[in-house]
């Protein structure tokens, strides 16, 4: 491979606005006659002249750093990236001191990332890859910085280069994409925060109270990574992915964790895990956490009941007729119908119900999943290409729509000016073609799951989708929820989940909350029905919290549903 990026660009698309290309043009020129690197320039500008006219985000970091896209050109993006790591791994000393070099390695990473996947030279393993490895070792140098000031201050007497890591008994878990080295351009990293209590609280000072010592460090994490100064910022960062986030303090202890996922942890959870690494913290103590989960998320027999519950993570959205509805303007391209989301559940719903027999099923890149699956015989060989394909090109167009102004967005632009931009950073100028491409490969994935577990019982409503999974309400959810004509669709959704945590008798049980999944969509279209769903909601809220135990109720109304009437 050349040493030189600017010579392997690739023009991704046509120019859309040649008046803003030319005013960056003429910015670089100056700095690059300046500073001699203008045959650098001259040499990469008729691929970067597109995505300057496309992106305002990324003109803005080429204008403002034109230092840093010189490094960018003349050197292997290999290269590059590495030194950006082995600099990312090197930051260290007080917190306060870290922010800035943090944000100007991450536009960097930002901008490398971004030149090398819309001009052909990285593919998605490697773009994905590149920002995972920068989340990692930016989490693990905020850590290491924060632990700085503790040992300062004297709350944390472990030494600096203790091979238990900055704080001993600390780990955290990437989670989600991060988790698979799947992250998104502009995506916000699901960090879960863990200690074991004896560990910590041998490296701690007299007197200092472990919970209230690693929540104060979580909150500074999160801070000190999220937090938008005048250099930017360097991950949103959301650490809900941990047990019942509304009611846990930021940092679990990881008895109390284990205990929680074993008594009432839910199939969502356990999908979750299948992506969960350390990517900081106490690599051992990390460890063994995750070992010690494995019997929890890999269950090797599973009864019908449990079957029905994990199926339900993929029947609780909505399959409409095939192609109905799927434009590609306003199209949601991770949660909304033929997504990234439904490829992730088609595999997903698969492994948790068969890879506790079956150890090669448990990868957790999507892909690797996805072909696991397929030489088993449990996917066919088309189903797998087709997904495989819709896989990519999603999250290509992801990217694009992340890099107009690095907003973590997931839907194509209304606006036909503003689409037209996310087809020009993908290599289409023309607009229609482009939107029929994305609807085929929307109609595509949509059909094939509404293939999976074909039959049975539905789960969603014929209002829509009804998704109680994960720590934030669901978009479609939300619409079908409003639809029914809640006047606070946000209140109702977070209730629901609340009793799929098990915070009522009810559902306190594994058998109550696998009912529950069944019930609720039957429960909340009833509801709807009354004309007064508002009001009918609360009562059947005060009635449903009020029983001392769930299961024979719950059962009853789902074989006699007309005593909701």
């Amino acid at each position: 491979m050349s040493a030189v990026l600017g010579a392997l660009l690739k023009p991704c698309g046509p120019v859309r606005d040649a008046e803003a290309a030319g005013r960056i043009h003429e910015r670089l020129v100056e700095a690059a006659d300046e500073h001699g690197w203008r045959a650098a320039l001259d040499g990469a500008w008729g691929a970067l002249e597109p995505v300057f006219a496309a992106s305002p985000y990324l003109t803005g970091l080429a204008r403002r750093w034109p230092e840093r896209l010189r490094r960018i050109l003349e050197t292997a993006p290999e290269t590059r990236l590495a030194e950006i790591l082995a600099a990312t791994d090197a930051v260290d000393g007080p917190a306060d001191e870290a922010k800035a070099p943090l944000r100007h390695l991450k536009a960097e990473l930002h901008l490398l990332t971004a030149l090398s996947d819309l001009g052909g030279v990285w593919d998605l393993d490697a773009v994905t890859g590149a920002l995972s490895r920068f989340a990692d070792a930016s989490a693990q140098a905020a850590l290491r910085c924060l632990a700085h000031d503790q040992r300062r201050r004297g709350k944390l007497i472990s030494a600096a280069d203790d091979p238990r890591g900055p704080v001993p008994g600390l780990f955290i878990l990437a989670m989600g994409k991060g988790g698979a080295f799947e992250l998104n351009y502009s995506s916000d990293i699901d960090l879960s925060l863990f200690f074991e209590p004896e560990v910590l609280e041998s490296a701690l000072g007299e007197g200092v109270e472990a919970q209230g010592f690693v929540n104060r460090l979580a909150q500074g994490l999160a801070s000190l990574l999220s937090e938008r100064t005048a250099d930017g910022y360097v991950f949103r960062v959301d650490l809900r992915l941990r047990p019942d986030p509304s009611s846990t303090p930021p940092v679990v202890a990881a008895p109390m964790a284990l205990a929680y996922y074993e008594s009432v942890g839910q199939n969502w959870e356990r999908a979750a895990f299948i992506k969960a690494r350390v990517c900081a913290g106490d690599a051992a103590e990390g460890a063994d956490f995750l070992q010690a989960l494995v019997p929890y998320i890999w269950r090797r027999s599973l009864d019908y009941q449990a079957v029905l519950d994990i199926q339900s993570i993929k029947k609780q959205i909505h399959v409409h007729k095939t192609g109905e509805g799927l434009e590609a303007a306003g199209a949601n391209l991770k949660l909304g119908r033929g997504g990234i989301r439904e490829i992730e559940f088609y595999v997903q719903t698969q492994q948790l119900i068969l890879g506790g027999r079956d150890k090669g099923l448990r990868s957790s890149r999507t892909l690797e999943a996805l072909n696991a699956l397929t030489e088993r015989g449990h996917v066919t060989l088309e189903a797998r290409d087709e997904l495989a394909a819709a896989y990519d090109e999603l999250r290509a167009l992801e990217h694009r729509v992340q890099m107009l102004a690095d907003e973590q967005s997931h839907v194509l632009p209304v606006d036909p000016e503003r689409r037209a931009d996310v087809a020009a950073l993908a290599g289409q100028g023309d607009l229609a073609a482009f939107d029929a491409g994305v609807e085929a490969v929307l109609v595509g994935v949509n059909r094939r799951y509404g293939e999976l577990f074909e039959g049975g019982e539905e789960l969603s409503s014929p209002y829509g989708s009804l998704v109680f999974t994960g720590v934030e309400n669901d978009p479609g959810t939300l619409e079908t929820l409003k639809r029914m004509g809640f006047s606070e669709p946000a209140t109702v959704s977070d209730t629901i989940r609340s009793w799929h945590h098990g915070r009522i008798p009810a559902t306190r049980t594994a058998r109550g909350r696998e009912l529950f999944t069944r019930l609720a969509p039957q429960l909340l279209t009833a509801v709807a029905k009354t004309g007064a769903p508002d009001a009918a909601f609360r009562r059947f809220a005060v009635f449903f919290s009020g029983l001392s135990a769930g299961v024979q109720v719950q059962a009853l109304f789902l074989n006699q549903p007309k005593l909701f009437d």
